[in-house]
C-alpha cells in the first residue's frame, strides 16, 4: 500500500498555510518524539523511513531529537546526524517522506546534564551550565542508573556547542531535510541555560535573563546563517518540570525569549504547554512573538481547531496520537475514531509498536522498495 495521501481542507486544522520556506497542506504537525530505534553507531533504523513516510500526510513532521555534537547525547539508541552513515540513513527517510508529498525537519538537541558517563567511550561526565544534577534515574545501555552531577561548561567551550548546531543544520540539509528545529525545551542543554533553577553561572551566560538566553540565541543565529532563518524553528517548554526543571519567573524568562526571537524571521516558534486552548503563558508568548506559533500539549481535534480559530496559534503539534494513527490527519478529516498506542512499546525497539500500526482500512503502509524481511509480519488491530 503506497498511495499518496489526499487530505480535505474543510477546517482550520486542515487548511493549508505558508510557514517559513514551505507551503504546508495542513496545520497538523507531527511532534518530535524519541523512539529509541537507532542502531549501531546511532544510525537511524531502516524502519525509520517507513515510520516517517507512513505519517507524511502531516502538514509538517518534526523528527525525534538528533545529536550533532559528540557529547550531545544522553540516551542509548538515539540517532545522530554527524557521520556519513547517519546522513545516508536519514536521506532514505527524507526521500520517502517527500515522495508522499510531505515536509520534514530534523530536531537538533544536546542533552546536557541529562546523560551518564557510561554512554561516552571515555566515561566523562555529561556537561551543563552549572554543577547541578537532575534528580532520579536515567536509562543506560544495561538498565537504569542514578543521574550524576554534571561538569560545568567553561565559557570558551560554548562556541563549539553553537557551531555543532550550525553544522547539524548543514548536515540536515545535506540529508534532504526541509529545515531544522532547535530543541530548547524539556530540560536539555539549551533549556538548562535558560532557566535559573539549573543555571547558576556568573559569566555572560548566567544571571539575568538576557545572559541566560544568550546561548539559545547564538545557536539560533548560527543555524539561521547556515541554512536560512526561514528553515529554522525553535521549541520551548516554559512550564515543563521534566528533568527537574524550574524557573523563578517563567513568564518573564520566556516572554523575553519570544520577543528576542520575533525579529529573526524564523519559520516558527513551537511552545509546549500542557494546558491547551489558550493557556495564559502561551497567550503571553503569542503577544510577544508575531511570527508563526505552534502549540503542543494534549490537544485533540476539537481543541486544536479551537485554538487556531481563536487566533491563539497557527499550527498544532500532536505527539502520542501519531504513534498509533499514522493517518491521523485523514482520521481528523473523516471524524474517524483514533487507535490507542501501546505505551509498553514506545521505546522497546524494532518494528513492534513503531512501524506496524495500520491505517483505517487495516493495512500497514510499507515502502514500495521494502524487502520481505523488512515488511511487517502482521498488522496490529485498528
Amino acid at each position: 500500500m503506497s498511495q499518496t495521501p489526499t487530505v480535505p481542507t474543510d477546517s482550520s486544522l486542515l487548511a493549508p498555510v505558508r510557514v517559513g520556506a514551505w507551503t504546508l497542506t495542513n496545520r497538523v504537525v507531527m511532534a518530535p518524539m524519541t523512539r529509541s530505534r537507532a542502531e549501531r553507531d546511532r544510525v537511524p533504523s531502516p524502519l525509520a523511513a517507513r515510520y516517517y513516510a507512513q505519517r507524511a500526510s502531516a502538514g509538517l513532521i518534526v523528527t525525534e531529537a538528533t545529536h550533532a555534537h559528540p557529547r550531545g547525547y544522553g540516551y542509548p539508541d538515539t540517532p545522530g546526524i554527524d557521520t556519513p552513515a547517519q546522513r545516508a540513513a536519514w536521506k532514505r527517510v527524507t526521500d520517502a517522506v517527500h515522495a508522499r508529498g510531505g515536509h520534514i525537519v530534523l530536531q537538533l538537541w544536546h542533552t546536557g546534564r541529562v546523560g551518564h558517563p557510561s554512554l561516552f567511550p571515555d566515561g566523562v561526565l555529561p556537561v551543563a551550565p552549572s554543577a547541578i544534577g537532575a534528580e532520579g534515574t536515567i536509562r543506560v545501555a544495561d538498565g537504569m542508573a542514578p543521574m550524576v552531577t554534571p561538569r560545568p561548561l567553561a565559557t570558551h567551550e560554548l562556541p563549539a556547542i553553537v557551531e555543532s548546531f550550525a553544522q547539524g543544520a548543514r548536515w540536515a540539509r545535506e540529508a534532504g531535510f526541509d529545515g531544522v528545529e532547535i530543541h530548547g525545551a524539556n530540560g536539555y542543554l539549551l533549556d538548562q541555560f535558560l532557566r535559573d533553577g539549573s543555571n547558576h553561572r556568573t559569566d555572560a551566560y548566567g544571571g539575568p535573563v538576557e545572559n541566560r538566553a544568550r546561548l539559545l540565541l547564538e545557536v539560533v543565529d548560527a543555524a539561521s546563517a547556515a541554512i536560512g532563518a526561514d528553515r529554522v524553528g525553535v521549541r520551548l517548554s516554559p512550564t515543563n518540570a521534566y528533568n527537574s526543571m524550574h524557573d523563578s519567573d517563567p513568564a518573564a524568562t520566556f516572554t523575553y525569549v519570544a520577543r528576542a526571537l520575533a525579529p529573526r524571521g524564523l519559520a516558527y516558534l513551537h511552545v509546549v504547554d500542557p494546558r491547551p486552548a489558550g493557556a495564559p503563558l502561551t497567550d503571553a508568548l503569542r503577544a510577544a512573538y508575531d511570527g508563526t506559533l505552534m502549540v503542543n500539549g494534549g490537544y485533540d481535534r476539537a481543541s486544536g481547531d479551537a485554538v487556531l480559530q481563536a487566533g491563539r496559534a497557527d499550527l498544532v503539534s500532536y505527539g502520542a496520537p501519531f504513534i498509533a494513527n499514522p493517518d491521523l490527519v485523514e482520521r481528523f478529516a473523516e471524524g474517524a475514531p483514533l487507535a490507542e498506542g501501546d505505551r509498553g512499546t514506545f521505546y522497546a525497539g524494532g518494528a513492534n509498536g513503531y512501524a506496524d500500526y495500520p491505517m483505517r482500512d487495516g493495512t500497514v503502509w510499507t515502502l514500495p522498495d521494502e524487502t520481505d524481511a523488512e515488511a511487517p509480519a502482521a498488522a496490529r488491530a485498528a
